[in-house]
């Protein structure tokens, strides 16, 4: 039995990258136990400041910016930490310099599901691209970095960057941001399970999974 799990997410959501490695953890329970329902996560892109710049934008000062002042960032920081290690999910906030545009990230996302990927092949993308961001400090808006990135995962580099560079499917992606907003989604992440059941914001692996088990049922 496949069971499809549209995932709205950004890159650049520490909360995001925490809800995916939970998400993958639920799913590997419930194989264990019931080994003939099969998976398939529909990333749907969401941008939490659609206005950033192409190049991207100083991080630390965006964050004191949007939270009021340096301290409050590092409480923020703080609590992020806290609320990943248990999943083995590590930040390294000081070595993050650039906030991302993450539409070419997206893009590349897009164009994975669209041409038939593996899941294998998009999982391990999208995992890369989030630890390039919070563990790596990598400007995630930039082709050469997803290249790179594509490339490490096992695609062809020149064929990545070529795609992003050519502006294919930018319009397909801004749209179905546009329509994810217009279903009332207003925070990431965001599970929907077999179309039947949503899930807000960073559950537990255990809340997931139970999730899903109603949604089956």
């Amino acid at each position: 039995m496949l069971l499809n799990i549209d995932l709205v997410s950004d890159f650049v959501c520490p909360w995001c990258y925490i809800g995916k490695v939970r998400l993958y953890k639920a799913i590997a329970s419930l194989h264990n136990e019931h080994p003939d329902l099969d998976f398939r996560i529909n990333w749907l892109p969401y941008f939490l400041n659609p206005n950033t710049p192409v190049a991207g934008e100083p991080y630390r000062a965006f964050l004191e910016a949007k939270f009021g002042n340096a301290a409050a960032v590092d409480a923020l920081h703080a609590r992020i930490t806290e609320a990943g290690a248990p999943d083995g999910v590590h930040f390294a906030f000081d070595s993050m310099h650039v906030r991302p545009n993450t539409l070419a990230a997206h893009r590349l996302t897009y164009h994975l599901q669209a041409i038939g990927a593996r899941q294998s092949r998009i999982q391990a993308i999208t995992d890369a691209i989030f630890d390039a961001h919070f563990v790596h400090g990598k400007n995630i808006g930039d082709n050469e970095v997803l290249a790179d990135i594509a490339l490490a995962c096992g695609e062809n580099r020149d064929n990545t960057q070529a795609y992003l560079e050519s502006g294919e499917d930018l319009g397909n992606v801004r749209r179905m941001a546009e329509q994810v907003k217009k279903q009332g989604i207003t925070g990431v992440p965001f599970f929907i399970i077999d179309r039947k059941l949503a899930v807000s914001g960073a559950q537990s692996s255990t809340a997931i999974g139970a999730a899903i088990l109603q949604a089956l049922s």
